[in-house]
Order: C-alpha cells, then sequence, then structure tokens
C-alpha cells in the first residue's frame, strides 16, 4: 500500500458525510441558494472534515494495540504496519491546525465550537469511548457542535428543534452502532469487550428497548418541529410534515441494518452502500428541499 494511499484510508473520507450536519443551518435558514453563504458554509464543512481525518488518525494511532486483535480492524493502515503511528501524528497535527484555522477565520464562535470538537473527540479516544453510554452521548455531541458550528459560520443561530432532532438521531445512530458490535461479537464467540471496552457495559435488550425510545423520540422531534407556528410560518407551508414518513423509513431501515445483518460491516458503513436507504433518504432530501425552497 502506498503511503498516500495509507494515509487516504486513516482518515476515512468515506466518514465525512456526517459532516453535512454543518450545513444544515445554511438549508433551514433558506440560504442555499446564496453564494456567499454557500462558500462559508462549504468552508465550514471542509475543516470539520479536516478535524475528523485529524481524530481519525490520533484515534488509530492509540488503539493500534486492540484494533491488531480485531477481526477487521487489524487492516487498518496503522494496524497493518501500512503508516508508521509517528507520521499518523505529523499528518493528525496538520490537519487540525488546517480546521482550527479555518474555523476561526470564517467566525470567532464556529472557532470555539470546532475547538470544543476537537477537545471532546481527544477525551473520547483517551478514556470516555470506553464508558458505557457516555461514548454514545459523546457522539451525539459531535453532531450537535457540527450544527452549532456550521450556524456560526454564516451567522444563524440554529433552531432548537433542528438541535433536539439532531442529537436524538445521533444517539440513535450510535446505539445502533453498538447493537451490531454486540450481535457481531456474540455470533463470533468472541468477548464483547475485547475489541471496545464500553461494549461490556451494554446489555443487547437495554440497547434495543433505547433505540426504541430514540426513534420514537426523533420521529417525534421531527413532526413537531414541521408542525410548530414559527416553522410553518418561516416557510410558507404545512406540507413539511409529510416528509416525516420518509425519515421513519430511514430510521426504520438503520434498526435493520444494525440488528439483523451482525454478519456484516458497521451498519453506519453498510447504510452508505444500501440502495433502499439512499435512495429513501434522497427522496426525503428532494422533498424538503422542494417544499422549503
Amino acid at each position: 500500500m502506498s503511503p498516500v494511499r495509507a494515509v487516504l484510508k486513516t482518515l476515512r473520507p468515506h466518514q465525512w458525510v456526517k459532516n453535512v450536519f454543518v450545513a444544515a443551518p445554511l438549508v433551514f435558514a433558506k440560504h442555499l441558494a446564496d453564494a456567499e453563504f454557500a462558500l462559508r458554509a462549504g468552508l465550514a464543512v471542509a475543516a470539520f472534515c479536516a478535524l475528523a481525518g485529524a481524530v481519525y488518525a490520533f484515534n488509530d494511532v492509540l488503539d493500534v494495540a486492540a484494533d491488531r486483535a480485531h477481526p477487521t480492524k487489524c487492516k487498518r493502515p496503522i494496524a497493518a504496519g501500512h503508516l508508521s503511528e509517528r507520521a499518523a501524528l505529523v499528518v493528525a497535527a496538520l490537519l487540525a491546525l488546517a480546521g482550527l484555522g479555518t474555523a476561526f477565520a470564517l467566525a470567532p464562535m464556529a472557532g470555539v465550537w470546532a475547538a470544543v470538537y476537537l477537545a471532546q473527540n481527544l477525551a473520547y479516544s483517551f478514556k470516555l469511548k470506553q464508558v458505557a453510554f457516555v461514548d454514545v452521548m459523546l457522539i451525539a455531541a459531535g453532531f450537535i457542535l457540527r450544527v452549532m458550528a456550521g450556524g456560526a459560520a454564516i451567522g444563524v443561530a440554529p433552531s432548537p428543534w433542528l438541535l433536539a432532532c439532531t442529537g436524538l438521531l445521533a444517539m440513535f445512530l450510535g446505539l445502533g452502532k453498538r447493537a451490531h458490535e454486540l450481535a457481531r461479537a456474540k455470533l463470533a464467540g468472541r468477548d464483547v469487550g475485547a475489541t471496545r471496552a464500553a461494549l461490556a457495559g451494554y446489555h443487547p435488550t437495554a440497547v434495543q428497548w433505547s433505540m426504541i425510545v430514540l426513534a420514537l423520540a426523533t420521529i417525534g422531534a421531527y413532526v413537531a418541529y414541521t408542525l410548530d407556528a414559527h416553522t410553518i410560518h418561516f416557510f410558507g407551508t404545512r406540507n413539511l410534515v409529510w416528509t416525516a414518513p420518509l425519515g421513519a423509513v430511514g430510521i426504520l431501515r438503520f434498526a435493520d441494518l444494525a440488528l439483523r445483518k451482525a454478519g456484516e460491516d458497521s451498519p453506519t458503513d453498510a447504510m452508505l452502500r444500501d440502495p433502499l436507504f439512499l435512495l429513501n433518504g434522497l427522496a426525503f432530501g428532494a422533498l424538503v428541499l422542494a417544499m422549503v425552497y
């Protein structure tokens, strides 16, 4: 594996799709067609992609021993010996500086939220990822920080409803990933805490019930947002509520990938290759944009 390919694989660019949440305030503030706003939001997304890459590289250095014992993570460049730990740390430092510098250049508060995001992820990598449920809450907080930074970058305060839906959805996705890891460990006959310490603190039944509660809460919060008087007045339509069924389908499909396909890849990776999930997501996005704009 070439050094460039090893670095790119370590940075996991396919996971950067999560940073579209940085642009959520741009879409829901109805500034998507404004070139200046779109440019600032795009730079904010790029800043968080750099920060995400830095976090992935740093995390892989810390987890190199555990990754070598994992059936699939052992193929990661650092664990497999294709990229040195020192080189990975240099790349992580450069990306962190670039991401923070871009965020602060856009707006001081965007830089603050980006710095909090980076600090939170470092705390997660060092210790907090080993604590059941706290790890998922930190993942959700990371998504909320993305939205806050994206709003600050364009000078728009994100809606409390948008933040609530983001946090609930992120916790649901995080628990879905943990449920999948528990099922996969059981299927392979491995100790659940061998490759991720926090898994030892999760019980499959508790995780599944938590996912049900979070799924209902996420859909409920989104429906409440679409029916809120301010939302109806701002967008000039009551029809946004009709996008909720597509949102529910997406949530149910992710749950299916997480709970029923334990022998396959992580559900957060699988959903990006699943035709039903992708088509439903495109339909949801197109319908929202058509109604909002």
